[in-house]
């Protein structure tokens, strides 16, 4: 995963400074989350990762899917990633995009893990409570795991807090462990 990361940042690097001097920031946002779609899609990692496929038919088949979504700019990319065999890595370089967005907007995408739904009102203090420790706006994402038993996990960026029952069952059993 590290590794992937660390080949994917020039790319989302690349992509962000084009997008950013274009003034296209949410355009190319749009297109990263399309394309990082198609390389997650289990049939199309498969032809990814195969070499039947040549470079040039890779990407054909990436811009067609695309349509008239992408620009002849997206396109390019795309030509690029494929001639340089970095398809598959097009989810890692469309999350590294996001958060180079959100750092240059001053907003940060995180996401609520909550045993059962959180109500708005826990939403809103969630929310306000990372406004403050992370000084910038706030989305918030919610979805629930009944395998946390209670509690929750709150994501972002870098910022993991681990309230869950799992969570804190997990740290005593290391615990007692050592």
């Amino acid at each position: 995963m590290a590794e992937a990361l660390t080949i994917a940042r020039p790319y989302a690097q690349a992509a962000f400074n084009f997008a950013s001097e274009q003034g296209k920031l949410q355009d190319w946002s749009d297109k990263l989350g399309l394309l990082a779609a198609v390389a997650d899609d289990a049939d199309m990692r498969e032809l990814v990762e195969s070499p039947r496929l040549t470079e040039t038919q890779l990407a054909n088949l990436f811009i067609n899917i695309g349509g008239d979504r992408l620009d002849d700019k997206a396109a390019n990319f795309i030509r690029v990633l494929a001639a340089n065999r970095r398809l598959g890595l097009l989810p890692e370089i469309a999350a590294l995009f996001e958060m180079q967005r959100s750092e240059a907007e001053g907003s940060v995408q995180a996401e609520l893990v909550s045993a059962f739904p959180a109500t708005e009102a826990q939403q809103a203090e969630v929310i306000a409570s990372l406004s403050r420790r992370l000084g910038r706006d706030v989305t918030l994402a919610c979805t629930t795991d009944a395998s946390l038993l209670g509690g929750a996990i709150v994501r972002a960026g870098d910022l993991v807090i681990d309230g869950s029952v799992r969570g804190k069952l997990e740290r005593l059993g290391t615990a007692l462990h050592n």
